[in-house]
């Protein structure tokens, strides 16, 4: 028996939210190796003494960080059986996030339609919105992706 990873397109409805099971923690190793990762070495990621005299007063977490792990938390209900991500647009940081913030996401379903060239796909429209553990939303973004039909 196969295991459920992704959905195919007629799993899709139109105005539906879906709410993400996975959820993470951040932690200061995940926003250190980030910030190496990315080559992203500005101060109010990594040092607590530049953050003293910052608005937040302390570290935050980077926002392409955020924006990964909201997408990743989202593939398995998503785009676990994309063919492709067409796009993504729209990406706003709403709230900042900070280490030990866990995040979750929820999805909405903007928009379906077939595909206009091959009949065995269609493009889902989605937003998803990322929130924290006080349940205020952090990020948002929308993006297109190519999902095969039921086979």
């Amino acid at each position: 028996m196969e295991s459920k990873f992704g959905n195919y397109l007629e799993d899709f409805n139109v105005g539906d939210t879906i709410q993400h099971a996975l959820s993470k923690t951040i932690f200061e190793s995940d926003n250190n190796l980030f910030s190496l990762l990315t080559m992203n070495h500005h101060p109010v990621h990594l040092n607590n003494d530049f953050v003293k005299g910052h608005q937040h007063g302390q570290i935050l977490v980077v926002g392409t960080l955020v924006f990964s792990l909201a997408v990743g938390i989202t593939v398995g209900d998503i785009s676990g059986k994309a063919i492709a991500n067409l796009e993504y647009e729209s990406i706003k940081h709403l709230n900042p996030v900070f280490i030990n913030d866990t995040i979750y996401v929820r999805t909405k379903i903007l928009d379906k339609r077939e595909s206009k060239s091959k009949s065995d796909r269609g493009i889902i429209y989605v937003e998803s919105i990322a929130y924290n553990q006080d349940g205020i939303d952090v990020l948002s973004f929308r993006r297109k992706v190519l999902i095969p039909k039921k086979p």
